[in-house]
């Protein structure tokens, strides 16, 4: 008598599984999560949508993390502590576009005047900040290992992010400094497409300074990356992107979700409770007639 070898068994069981889950899943999508209130049945991509990104974003972050710690080689000079160059020139990078992608919804948002857009500008710069903090984390830890220093002040690079940085850190105290909706998506706007105008500009100087100690991965010659480098690097890359999609597309459905619940608050605040159908009136409260002098 033949049997099934146990990793058929196991597949089979696996294969199961998956499809009663995507089964209950539809499921629920389609007969038990409600229809949103402003764009109808269009919404429930959502609950497709959102979990492939998830699942894209941690499939390439695993590629990224094997490919950097079993294929890409080790630095010449600074061996293993090179490695953290992975997740700190790509953080750095996708901060930076986030902060000019931030200053492209702003404008968006003063030509059309739709508060959607400056929430995505909002949503952009608050993870690009985040990101930024990673960023300045990672280069104190690898400046100090191999420069000896935890900063280097003479040095364009990072003095120049560190300006941006700190330039984008005043954004959310103005933001929250106004309480007027309309005042405050245009002012936060204005400063957001001033500040992102700065982020290439700034750019280009450094690009043009003298170089001291930063290494430049962004060159002519690709920043002299060998051939399994540069395929790790481009990997982390896409990694780190898609991580920054991801989080902005939960935060912002996150945000629409808390802007969809205190609307509906203040309408259930202003709309006057009804009884059931049939029910008697309310009884009235009156002041009783003073009585007539005989």
């Amino acid at each position: 008598m033949r049997t099934r070898p146990l990793y058929g068994r196991g597949l089979l069981a696996l294969s199961i599984a998956t499809a009663v889950a995507l089964a209950a899943a539809g499921a629920l999508v389609a007969f038990y999560a409600p229809l949103d209130a402003d764009q109808g049945v269009i919404q429930k991509i959502f609950y497709v949508h959102v979990p492939m990104a998830i699942v894209a974003t941690a499939v390439v972050l695993a590629a990224a993390g094997a490919l950097v710690a079993f294929y890409a080689p080790l630095d010449a000079d600074q061996g293993v502590i090179q490695k953290i160059f992975y997740v700190h020139v790509p953080m750095a990078i996708v901060a930076l576009c986030g902060f000019i992608a931030g200053g492209l919804m702003a404008i968006q948002q003063l030509r059309t005047g739709e508060r959607k857009w400056d929430m995505r500008s909002y949503v952009a710069i608050h993870l690009s900040i985040v990101f930024g903090v990673g960023v300045l984390i990672t280069g104190s830890l690898w400046a100090k290992r191999s420069w000896g220093h935890w900063w280097v002040w003479d040095e364009p690079v990072l003095v120049s992010f560190l300006i941006v940085f700190l330039l984008y850190c005043c954004y959310q105290p103005l933001r929250f400094s106004i309480r007027d909706p309309e005042r405050q998506a245009r002012y936060a706007s204005v400063f957001a497409i001033a500040a992102g105008a700065f982020v290439p500009i700034n750019f280009v100087a450094v690009r043009l300074a003298v170089q001291r100690v930063h290494p430049r991965v962004l060159s002519e010659t690709g920043g002299h990356l060998p051939g399994a480098m540069r395929l790790t690097f481009l990997v982390a890359l896409l990694g780190v992107a898609l991580l920054f999609a991801t989080l902005w597309k939960l935060e912002l459905t996150s945000k629409n979700a808390s802007e969809q619940l205190k609307r509906l608050r203040s309408r259930l605040e202003t709309t006057p409770l009804e009884g059931p159908a049939g029910a008697p009136p309310p009884p009235v409260t009156t002041v009783p007639a003073r009585p007539e002098a005989i």
